[in-house]
This record gives structure tokens, C-alpha cells and sequence, in this order.
């Protein structure tokens, strides 16, 4: 039998065991913890990034436990000496998102910083206080607003990246004598470069491409002009002589007259045009559309060396020459390769025809072959090439008429009569701010619809012609004519396949694939720079913006900086400050806005490597649609 002494005997007993037991593994995990992380609060800051951005990487599953463990570090672009962090290197795994403020001010022993070659947006971090800091590398990324200030107080800094993202603002005195590596290239940076001992050295490729930049080694910066003296002689006053008083007042009464009497004359010359005229009796040979030129150069050209109109499709009425040359016509548009009319037929039948510029220099044979090989194909979305003349001094093209304008009128002009008065600068700048009175705004359904069959288009082109280097060549919103049906929407290309036909690389910065960036800057072309056109016009559709009028005044790459004035903004966070006004007040097909934006990115990318192939693109959009039809 147990007594009550033996009891409190072995209370006592297993009381010490435990708390021996206890002391020990207490012992044994500070050991283990004072062994292995010494400053959780360097553990602290790296938890805040790898929280606040995402990447290719699962730094969730890899940045576990302690950071350091001494001198070495489990953790993926850490670096560790007696541990302390002192660096952090996450390059090319496309981290994607903004920065914490102030987060890295707890690894005050940092000497390399690099987050190069990644999607990081949103402010340069602050570096304040990490005086140990000798590297730090951000190009190729997506940050915004200015160079901090502090940067320039890192008293070891050797090697500063900024460049290819979009930093704006004045670049700070740097000073730093240890300072031997420095690049802002590539920016949106402006004001002078500071005149420090430290930054003259540098060459021109550390400032390139920032473009109100200057001073040495750039441009000099201009010079303000002189201040007036602070203290001016008093003089009397001049007043102006009555004459000039009496014409500013007339010239100020005349000008709104002026401006009326355009824009009735606009109106006037508008319905005469859209008014059919009747044809005075016996006057069949009447010039029509051509002048006296091109009348006697077709009567009187050699018949071995022209080629009369001929046809592709038997189901069309035939008509001859002289039926095209009697017919009277309305210009449809001026472009850089001709003009093009509608053409009304006696007979009833209303063609487009193209009188062709810049190509004199072509042999029948080789203009020939393009027009038989284009003339043949068929598709929903092509405008079909009926037929075509040839002789030395003339070539037309015949097309079937699309009614209902261009895309390029669709989106930005509305009012029949501005568009005739678009030649008009005045007009011009009314129309395209304010988009005509009474414009039916074109919903996001209809922007669709239209951007679709651009892509079918463009995918049936670049099967068709393989071999051709560069498919339609010219694609742009003008070059895409619309035609309505009810409430639908159909859209069809003009204008492709002309490459070939040119004389001369110098006539190519004439089509829209002039604008690529591999043939602004290489002057090389391939099928991905009417990938970039799509790009644009899928911009455009989307912003409602023509290309160009975002460029900063002065500025000559005026497609390209639509796909850059949005990149910028997206960057920075996807916005609706993108979307057409006259689609951001409605809900619908923000979602699939947002997914074709990416699209359109991704066919301005710079590199034509980068860029998708026309039939991915269509694949892409096409399952856009069935997922804007299945929410509807």
C-alpha cells in the first residue's frame, strides 16, 4: 500500500523531471533560434515583398523559416554574411506589382539591391539610411514619378540602372565619388542634367531617349530669355494709333463671318456631291471622274501595252472602259498611294475605283501577276477587287463599294458634311474634339463585332500569302470600311497586298507598317508588323484616340506613342482613364476590354519576335466574343 509520503515523494519527482524538461527545450530552441536568425526584422521586410508582388517563382513556398543562417541562405536572391541580408537579387522572374513603402529601411547592412528585367510599377523604393548600399539595379521595368532625393545621400553607392522604365522629373545632383556606373536611358525625364563632377563624365547612352532632357553630354539646353529690369525707366506710356484699334476690331467682328461662310460653303458643295445629277442628253462623253490627262493617255496608249479592264467573278455585270470613264463620281478618300471615287455607272452599278500613284515604273507583268493573285481571293471580310486596268502612264483598280465609310469616320466623325469640310484645319480640330453633332456613340458590342472581323481578315491574308513578306501592308482604321446592317456591324479590309507593287523601300514608310518600330529603326520588315497595325487599331477602337494625337508636340514616332501612352497607364495599374468616353459610362465589357487591351500590348511589343501570330490573335478574340455572348 502506497502511503501518503510516498505520493508527495513522486509529485516532487516528476514536478523537477518536467520543469527539467521544459528548461532544456527552452535551452534547445533559443539555441536554434539564436543560431539561425538573429534579426527578425530583416525577416520582416522581406515578408513584405514577397506579400505585395507576384512572380514566376513561389517565393511563398521558398521564403520559409529563417533568412539567414550565418553566412548562407536557403532563400531564393538572398545573399548573407554574418546573418545579416546584404542582398537581395530577384531578377527575370517577372515580378508584377508595387512596392511597400519604406520596407527595405530594416536591412540597414544591404550592399546589392537588383530588381532588373521584372514588372514592378508604382514609385522607386526608399533607400534612406542603408549606408552599406553600393548596387542598385531597377532597369527594365515599370516604375513611375521621380528619382527620389535621398538617393543621391548613399555615400558608397557604385552602380545606379534606372533605365527602360518611366521615370519622369529632374535627375538629382549625384555626387558620389564612388559612383562609376550610371544609366537613366530610356525614361520620361526632363529639366537640365545637373552639372556635377560625378554625372558630366558620363556618356550619352546614360541619358539617350529622354526627350526633354538636356545639357551636357546631350543637347544644350536653350536659352531663357533675359528677365526685364527690375526697375524699369518710367516712360510714358504708348498708346496704340486709332487705325490699328479700328482693324483689330474688324478683323475680331470678321472672323466668326469667316468661319460661317466655310462652313456653309462646306455645307452647300456637301449636298450638291451626295445630290445625284442627272446627264445632260447626248453627252455621253462626258469626262466623268477623269480629267483630259488620263483620258488621252488610256485613247491613246500602244493596245500591246496596256491591259483592258478585266474581270474575276462572272457574277458581276461586265462593263468597259469607257463605261468606267463616262461615269460620274464622288471622291471616297486621297490616300498615299491614289485617290479613290465612287463611280456611278449607267447602267446602275456602283463601284470603287483607285487611280494608282507610284507605281509608273511597273512592268505589265509584274503588276499583272499581283492583281490576278489578289483578285482571286475571297473572303467576308476583304473588300473584293472586281477588276483592274493597266497602261504605262495609269492603273485602276476597281472594288466593290462598301457603303457605310471607314472605321477611321465610324470612330472619330460622325456629321456627313464635317467630313467634307475635313480639309479644313479649323474643321478638323471641331469634328475630331467634339465628333460632330448628333454622332451616335458606338457601343462596346459594335467595337467588337468590328475588331473580330478585322482579325478574321487579317489571318485569312497571312495564310493566303505566305510568301509575301508583309500580307496587307497598310492596315489602318481608314483602310477598314464598314458596312451596317440594322443593328450589326460588319467590317472589311481594303488596300492590301500593295508591297510588292512598290518601286522602293523609301515609298514603304509611305503604307502604315512604315510605323513599326523594326522598320523605324532597322528598316526591315516581316509579317509581324501588320501584327503592330492591328495592335493600333485594336488601341484605337478601344481608347477612341487616333494615333498620333497623344504625342508630346514635336514628337515624330506618332503611332507608336499610343501603345506607349497606354502601356504607361496600365502599368501603373489597370484604369478605365483608357476606355472612350463613349463606353466608360456603360458597365458592360470591362472585363473583355481589359483582355484585349493585353492583346493589343502584346502586338505593339518592340521586338516582332515577341509578338503573336495573326491566326493566335484571332483565336484569343474569338473566345473574348463567346465569353462577352455566354454573359449576356
Amino acid at each position: 500500500m502506497i502511503t501518503n509520503s510516498a505520493v508527495s515523494n513522486i509529485f516532487v519527482v516528476t514536478t523537477y523531471v518536467v520543469l527539467f524538461v521544459i528548461s532544456i527545450s527552452t535551452m534547445f530552441v533559443h539555441s536554434l533560434y539564436q543560431s539561425k536568425e538573429y534579426f527578425p526584422e530583416e525577416r520582416y521586410a522581406l515578408m513584405q515583398i514577397r506579400d505585395s508582388v507576384s512572380s514566376t517563382l513561389d517565393l511563398h513556398g521558398n521564403w520559409t523559416g529563417p533568412p539567414c543562417n550565418k553566412n548562407s541562405s536557403q532563400w531564393t536572391g538572398i545573399v548573407c554574411s554574418n546573418g545579416h541580408v546584404i542582398g537581395l537579387v530577384l531578377e527575370g522572374i517577372q515580378l508584377t506589382g508595387s512596392l511597400p513603402p519604406a520596407f527595405l529601411q530594416n536591412l540597414t547592412f544591404l550592399s546589392n539591391l537588383s530588381f532588373r528585367n521584372n514588372s514592378i510599377y508604382g514609385p522607386l523604393p526608399n533607400l534612406s539610411n542603408l549606408v552599406h548600399l553600393e548596387s542598385v539595379l531597377f532597369s527594365y521595368n515599370r516604375f513611375t514619378g521621380s528619382i527620389p532625393s535621398d538617393y543621391v545621400e548613399l555615400p558608397n553607392l557604385k552602380q545606379l540602372e534606372l533605365q527602360q522604365n518611366y521615370l519622369d522629373g529632374e535627375i538629382p545632383p549625384f555626387d558620389q565619388p564612388k559612383l562609376t556606373v550610371f544609366n537613366v536611358s530610356y525614361n520620361q525625364l526632363q529639366g537640365f542634367i545637373p552639372n556635377t563632377d560625378v554625372l558630366q563624365m558620363f556618356s550619352e547612352s546614360s541619358y539617350d531617349h529622354n526627350s526633354n532632357l538636356c545639357g551636357i553630354p546631350l543637347e544644350p539646353c536653350p536659352v531663357p530669355p533675359p528677365s526685364p529690369p527690375v526697375n524699369p525707366p518710367q516712360s510714358k506710356k504708348r498708346k496704340l494709333p486709332t487705325w490699328i484699334i479700328v482693324l483689330i476690331a474688324v478683323v475680331a467682328t470678321l472672323i466668326p463671318f469667316m468661319i460661317m461662310f466655310v462652313f456653309f460653303y462646306c455645307y452647300k458643295k456637301a449636298q450638291e456631291e451626295e445630290t445625284p445629277k442627272e446627264r445632260p442628253a447626248g453627252n455621253d462623253d462626258s469626262p466623268g471622274w477623269t480629267d483630259k490627262k488620263m483620258q488621252h493617255s488610256v485613247s491613246t496608249e500602244d493596245p500591246e501595252r496596256r491591259v483592258d479592264l478585266q474581270f474575276f467573278d462572272k457574277n458581276i455585270p461586265v462593263f468597259d472602259l469607257d463605261d468606267l470613264l463616262r461615269a460620274s463620281a464622288n471622291v471616297l478618300g486621297k490616300g498615299n498611294f491614289g485617290t479613290t471615287y465612287k463611280a456611278n455607272l449607267e447602267s446602275g452599278t456602283v463601284v470603287a475605283v483607285k487611280r494608282v500613284k507610284y507605281m509608273n515604273n511597273l512592268s505589265k507583268k509584274e503588276f499583272l501577276q499581283q492583281m490576278q493573285l489578289l483578285g482571286k481571293m475571297r473572303h467576308e471580310n476583304l473588300v473584293q477587287i472586281i477588276s483592274f486596268y493597266y497602261s504605262k502612264e495609269e492603273k485602276l483598280i476597281v472594288y466593290e463599294f462598301v457603303p457605310d465609310g471607314s472605321l477611321f469616320e465610324l470612330l472619330h466623325v460622325y456629321d456627313k458634311v464635317a467630313k467634307k469640310c475635313l480639309s479644313s484645319d479649323i474643321f478638323y480640330l471641331l469634328v475630331l474634339e467634339n465628333r460632330g453633332v448628333g454622332r451616335i456613340p458606338l457601343n462596346w458590342a459594335a467595337r467588337l463585332s468590328i475588331i473580330k472581323d478585322i482579325a478574321k481578315g487579317m489571318a485569312f491574308l497571312h495564310q493566303s500569302l505566305p510568301s509575301h513578306k508583309v500580307p496587307h501592308a497598310n492596315l489602318k482604321s481608314s483602310n477598314v470600311l464598314i458596312h451596317r446592317d440594322r443593328q450589326s456591324y460588319h467590317s472589311k479590309l481594303t488596300n492590301y497586298g500593295f508591297l510588292p507593287l512598290l518601286p522602293s523601300r523609301k515609298s514603304s514608310e509611305k503604307l502604315a507598317v512604315g510605323w513599326s518600330p523594326e522598320f523605324c529603326k532597322r528598316k526591315k520588315l516581316t509579317h509581324k508588323a501588320d501584327v503592330y497595325c492591328f495592335g493600333i487599331i485594336l488601341l484605337e477602337v478601344i481608347t477612341g484616340k487616333i494615333p498620333g494625337e497623344t504625342s508630346p508636340a514635336g514628337n515624330d514616332e506618332k503611332e507608336d506613342d499610343l501603345s506607349d501612352w497606354v502601356r504607361m497607364v496600365v502599368n501603373n495599374d489597370w484604369s478605365t482613364d483608357i476606355l472612350d468616353v463613349e463606353i466608360l459610362a456603360s458597365r458592360e465589357g470591362h472585363n473583355e476590354m481589359l483582355k484585349l487591351t493585353d492583346i493589343a500590348l502584346q502586338c505593339t511589343d518592340v521586338a516582332p519576335e515577341k509578338r503573336p501570330k495573326m491566326s493566335e490573335v484571332l483565336r484569343t478574340i474569338e473566345e473574348i466574343d463567346r465569353t462577352n455572348h455566354e454573359n449576356d
